[in-house]
């Protein structure tokens, strides 16, 4: 999986859990808000595993450049 896609479906569970813990403030239902609350740091994380993921494309093509640059 792609950093791309992490970002994306981690945002999509920081979404999902804010909607979530909303429902569960107004329900009154504290396993709901609780629930809500997990899925948004679990999205957090595959946010933050997708910025690892593109910064370390970002070096290894940066390592590839240089060394084209020094064949060419």
């Amino acid at each position: 999986m792609s950093g791309r896609d992490d970002k994306t479906k981690g945002k999509l569970d920081e979404i999902k859990g804010n909607v979530k813990e909303n429902i569960g403030n107004a329900a009154g239902d504290d396993d709901l808000s609780r629930e809500g609350r997990s899925d948004q740091a679990k999205g957090k994380g595959k946010q933050a595993v997708g910025n690892v993921k593109d910064a370390a494309d970002d070096a290894k093509d940066a390592v590839k450049d240089v060394f084209r640059k020094k064949d060419g």
